[in-house]
């Protein structure tokens, strides 16, 4: 909150749509001057948990009307890939129309200049029409990235070519593949690699894409800058390009992801990709250092210097895509062999990561246009998941020192702002909110959580313009509406989910060519000799959108939506359920089975005796075994639930590596149909949606998005029950007795009177005949114990709708 005097209140209130207060809490420290205002504030409610639509009290003064629940973020990933898609070269699918089908012809390749070459598609960088390989390479790997850590957040409503229709593709994997298209195109050949297309005579003229111009002097056709190491020009100067390091390490991150990603989509396309990706990384060993872009009118380019946090990313990235593929492939009956994972992949990537530790920008003030790009180091995220000990320990310390560099900075504003106010700064903040998730996510450590949401609010209004930087989201907000792009001002056609590049320093606005505001400014009261942001055509400096700048943000969304998935009512672990309604005290008893039914006679017996419907998950080779058809039958007239548990019992990833697999899709597909099959001819039901416990309890992100492609619901056991060590025998190194899970449980809930709240509780139906002790003979026990400890028992599907 910001004002011009300090309030008077020592609270500030939440109230409801009925003006109730429903929330109240101190207003917290005043942490003066910022901006515009003499005075700001933290009003801080994160400990409200209501949900509905509700505004914001103190003095006299109210907020405007927000909603809290769990679907605010629902769809926002997919809503800002619009903006990609509109940004399309070649084929455009909101114009319905192609553009520049004639690029381009080389510059400085290692052919005669003027050389025809076809580069014609992937994405204008902003509202030019330029595009640049850095930036759609950093662009797609973002994209990549979203679908990979998050695929339960897209949906399939466009075709390949951006049209109406499915197609069976997440719709971020088909804009991820126009970016991997023309990048391919980009590096033609196995030393060939090209830079940039365009340049900024483009900036002659605003008009639509498809009105391809002649602006220099090649009919149609634009120039393709190749990357040849050396400085190449900058308006009436030359830039300071030192290698081919910088651009090739993104092309190799992008093309090694994308090839784990399309593996099993299209072999052929993921081969080449991953051929494309150790070219593209050689070329980046050869030509150590930055490729600089080319301006030729004006000194304005994309002046990166660093490098090595690309060739990081591109080592670390093509270690995991080697480890996934080895994975994959060494069970395939067709394939002799495959090489296993080439760890100098890993030691080179860590030796790049010592060499640039922090990106410099963190905790400065100032840099250069995209000096140091793509704003954080990727690498150290994907490396750190792949180390183990004292090397993880220190590329996470990297992040954490990095984070707290603008911590030292943001701690001093009520907004939390720790990123400087230069060209593309809403760029950065994404960037930056992301690297403090990352952080997040590597160590659970939550202390930098309040200034990763300081980031993304910043974005989305909490900002001293109070508006959001992403055109047209949130709906019914205050959004760009006249950015500095042709679709708007020529055509009024609007450009949904695109990112404005955001405020910058007053200083650096009063010297910028050429910007000329067209309307009164309405955020005239907020503008301050700090920073100025206008939602005006003439402001390209603050108010122009950028396709990198919204890919990231699509990063960003996704893992929003992702997380209040994963929280909402149920927990999630690697995109299965592990636990309903944690504020409940309900309970799912689910009892699973491969080999061994000997159980089932009593576990029929005490469900009927307590009234208790429970979850039955067994193999395909079970449900075909005619001595558990009776029990089986008898289940499904019993009301209890029956779903598949595979159909062979396949280990579907490593017990030491988790995110390595053991199967392809194909046959994780094949082996699920044949489980849900042999249920059908038993004339057992299939639900919609229809649960599934993975054998051996044991899965990953993928196999979790494999089950929702089967429309599958992937769930688990409650972690730290122990009721699942039920197979032990006393000849193993981990036998549990019935008596010591008794016991387990007992103190569990002696310690914390809600402790299996929402617990799916796990029992074999039967066990090896070396258990004596049978866990399921002391089932009414344990019902009548849970009942008495307040407990009531759900269906598993119940507990989890």
């Amino acid at each position: 909150m910001g004002c011009d005097s300090p309030v008077h209140s020592t609270v500030f209130s939440v109230k409801d749509e009925k003006n109730k207060v429903i929330f109240s809490s101190p207003v917290g420290k005043d942490f003066e001057s910022y901006g515009p205002f003499s005075h700001t504030y933290r009003l801080d409610f994160s400990s409200f948990t209501g949900e509905g639509k509700f505004s914001i009290y103190i003095d006299d003064i109210a907020s405007p009307v927000f909603s809290i629940n769990d679907s605010v973020y629902d769809g926002a990933a997919d809503f800002c890939l619009r903006y990609m898609r509109q940004q399309r070269s070649g084929f455009n699918p909101f114009l319905k129309d192609s553009c520049h089908t004639h690029d381009g012809y080389t510059l400085y390749a290692p052919v005669p200049d003027s050389t025809h070459i076809d580069v014609v598609g992937g994405w204008h960088d902003a509202s030019d029409y330029l595009q640049y390989s850095t930036t759609s390479a950093n662009a797609t790997y973002h994209l990549l990235a979203a679908y990979r850590d998050f695929p339960g957040v897209f949906t399939d409503e466009k075709l390949a070519n951006g049209l109406g229709g499915k197609n069976n593709i997440p719709d971020v994997l088909d804009e991820a593949k126009w970016g991997l298209d023309w990048l391919l195109k980009m590096h033609p050949k196995d030393d060939w690699l090209f830079n940039q297309l365009g340049d900024d005579r483009d900036h002659r003229g605003m008009r639509i894409p498809k009105e391809d111009t002649n602006y220099y002097g090649r009919g149609l056709e634009r120039p393709v800058y190749f990357c040849n190491g050396k400085p190449q020009q900058r308006g009436k100067f030359m830039n300071n390009t030192t290698g081919v390091a910088s651009t090739a390490g993104k092309f190799a991150s992008a093309f090694a992801l994308g090839s784990e990603l399309f593996f099993n989509i299209d072999r052929k396309y993921a081969d080449d990709l991953l051929n494309k990706s150790l070219s593209a990384f050689t070329l980046g060993l050869k030509y150590p250092g930055v490729a600089q872009t080319v301006s030729v009118l004006s000194p304005y380019i994309y002046a990166e210097d660093n490098w090595t946090d690309d060739m990081e990313l591109a080592s670390a990235t093509m270690f995991s895509n080697e480890a996934y593929t080895y994975e994959r492939i060494k069970f395939e009956e067709s394939v002799v062999s495959h090489s296993k994972p080439d760890t100098e992949f890993l030691s080179l990537a860590y030796k790049y990561s010592l060499q640039e530790p922090i990106t410099p920008w963190l905790g400065a003030d100032t840099a250069k246009h995209y000096q140091w790009y793509p704003f954080i180091n990727l690498g150290h995220y994907e490396l750190a998941k792949q180390l183990t000990g004292a090397k993880k320990d220190s590329i996470i310390q990297f992040y954490k020192e990095g984070i707290e560099r603008g911590w030292q900075k943001a701690k001093q504003n009520a907004f939390y702002r720790g990123v400087p106010f230069i060209w593309c700064s809403n760029n950065l903040t994404v960037s930056f909110a992301i690297q403090c998730y990352w952080y997040r996510q590597l160590t659970g450590d939550t202390t930098y959580q309040s200034l990763e949401q300081a980031c993304f609010d910043w974005i989305f209004g909490c900002n001293p313009w109070g508006t959001s930087m992403v055109y047209g989201l949130p709906s019914w907000g205050d959004t760009p509406t006249d950015p500095h792009s042709a679709f708007t001002h020529l055509k009024n056609y609007p450009i949904d989910g695109g990112l404005v590049d955001g405020p910058v320093y007053t200083s650096i606005y009063k010297n910028l060519i050429g910007i000329q505001l067209h309307d009164e400014d309405e955020y005239a009261p907020y503008q301050s000799d700090l920073a100025v942001y206008h939602d005006d055509y003439g402001d390209y400096s603050t108010n122009e959108p950028t396709m990198d700048g919204t890919a990231s943000l699509i990063y960003l969304l996704a893992a929003k939506q992702s997380e209040v998935n994963q929280t909402n009512r149920v927990t999630y672990s690697h995109g299965g359920i592990i636990r309903g309604d944690s504020t409940k005290k309900e309970i799912a008893l689910v009892f699973s089975a491969d080999e061994f039914g000997d159980g089932l006679a009593s576990i029929i017996k005490t469900l009927q005796t307590e009234n208790v419907k429970g979850a039955f998950f067994f193999t395909g080779r079970f449900y075909r075994n005619k001595k558990f058809q009776p029990y089986i039958q008898q289940l499904n007239k019993d009301g209890h639930y029956l779903g598949p548990h595979s159909n062979n019992h396949l280990l579907y990833n490593d017990w030491n590596k988790r995110d390595s697999l053991l199967v392809t899709q194909n046959r994780f597909n094949a082996d699920m149909q044949a489980n849900l099959n042999t249920m059908q001819l038993a004339h057992i039901p299939v639900h919609d949606p229809q649960y599934f416990i993975p054998p051996y309890e044991w899965w990953n992100d993928t196999i979790a998005a494999w089950s929702k492609e089967l429309d599958l619901k992937l769930f688990c056991f409650t972690p730290g029950i122990r009721t699942n060590a039920d197979y032990t025998y006393p000849e193993m190194p981990s036998y549990k007795s019935s008596d010591w899970i008794m016991q387990s449980l007992k103190e569990q809930q002696q310690k914390n009177d809600n402790a299996f709240n929402g617990a799916i509780i796990l029992i074999h139906a039967g066990t090896d005949a070396r258990r004596k002790d049978k866990l399921y003979n002391r089932l009414g026990e344990l019902i009548e114990w849970l009942k008495e400890e307040g407990y009531s028992f759900k269906r598993v599907d119940e507990l989890l709708k």
